[in-house]
């Protein structure tokens, strides 16, 4: 289950129901990742936001939404849409899309709210650790 404990929200706004909502969603959550100062990679965050509006709009019923809030340590995804029908991960590749398996890859911890009128499809991201090097020895 995801953590609530990210920062106040930086974007809650509707999307038109329209391919440029891919788009407008990048350039909002650009703006609120430079705004909250997340220290994690940008580009992970974007590939997320437009992975969950591809899916709203071609999956779901209705515009979609996007509400986004972050911290330097973590950021919250959620895109919302009308359909009451949940996603199902199918196996990723050229037939079947990549967008949840990327989602998941990319992601702390994602999931699927139910709510009246329709769904929020949620993840969290948060900067990954440095790699340990291996074969080093302290003097």
């Amino acid at each position: 289950m995801g953590s609530e404990e990210v920062g106040p929200y930086q974007v809650d706004t509707p999307l038109p129901k329209e391919i440029g909502s891919i788009t407008a969603a990048r350039r909002m959550a650009r703006r609120a990742l430079a705004e909250c100062g997340y220290q994690g990679h940008h580009e992970d965050v974007l590939l997320v936001v437009s992975e969950l509006v591809t899916n709203a709009l071609v999956h779901g019923d209705g515009p979609p939404s996007l509400r986004m809030r972050g911290s330097a340590a973590q950021v919250r995804v959620e895109v919302g849409d009308a359909g009451e029908r949940l996603p199902e991960p199918r196996e990723p590749g050229p037939a079947n899309g990549w967008g949840l398996h990327v989602v998941s890859l990319l992601s702390t911890g994602w999931g699927i709210s139910p709510r009246s009128g329709g769904k929020v499809v949620w993840c969290e991201l948060a900067p990954r650790l440095a790699p340990i090097e291996s074969g080093r020895s302290e003097p």
